[in-house]
């Protein structure tokens, strides 16, 4: 039997999303990589997923965050990370992405 949708816990900033939660609650292996994962870590998927413009696209990361769990993966692969964190800094890497990203 798959646990309860509630049992399931969010990250440190943002709350668990409705898709990416009724996603992970399909597979026992999902929930448990998933509650396996620290609240930072969970952050950074959450983050991930809700950070894009398009449906389409959010779509797809909600499928990539359910089968890279399966795989071992414990964080999002090749991305800035968190920029709504308030307890540190956007080192100065991320600054200039995000700059450069709004001048496109």
């Amino acid at each position: 039997m798959l646990m309860p949708k509630n049992e399931l816990p969010g990250g440190t900033i943002h709350k668990l999303p409705v898709d990416l939660r009724k996603a992970l609650t399909s597979d026992i292996t999902t929930i448990k990589a998933w509650k396996s994962l620290t609240p930072l870590a969970r952050n950074e998927w959450i983050c991930w997923t809700i950070s894009v413009k398009q449906q389409k696209t959010r779509d797809e990361h909600v499928k990539r965050v359910v089968s890279e769990l399966k795989e071992g993966m414990r964080r999002p692969c090749c991305w800035m990370g968190c920029i709504h964190r308030k307890d540190k800094k956007i080192s100065p890497s991320v600054q200039w992405i995000l700059a450069k990203s709004k001048t496109n």
